[in-house]
């Protein structure tokens, strides 16, 4: 007998590492080992969209806090244009 991994991959089957999942996996074999690779690459497709939906998700964001502060920033210096013009005017008629 080999010491090692064997009956231990991911579809082997229950009760040889391979765990439950559904009657093919649990009957293990080459259609345990394709059923088990198949939901592996499902799930990491499921990830790999969530995260792609996070990133884009954030980018929006970053987008809409930059045009807001942009915005602003607008206000801030047109208030600023007021108030400086207003004092002008008001130093001119208090001299």
């Amino acid at each position: 007998m080999s010491s090692g991994n064997v009956g231990s991959d991911i579809g082997s089957g229950v009760g040889r590492g391979g765990g439950a999942g559904g009657s093919i996996r649990e009957g293990g074999g080459a259609f345990g080992k394709l059923e088990a690779a198949r939901e592996e690459e499902y799930f990491y497709k499921l990830s790999k969209e969530q995260i792609q939906k996070m990133h884009d998700h954030l980018v929006k964001e970053i987008d809409s806090a930059k045009e807001q502060a942009k915005k602003h920033n607008e206000a801030i210096k047109r208030n600023e244009d007021m108030l400086k013009a207003l004092q002008d005017h008001s130093e001119k008629y208090h001299e």
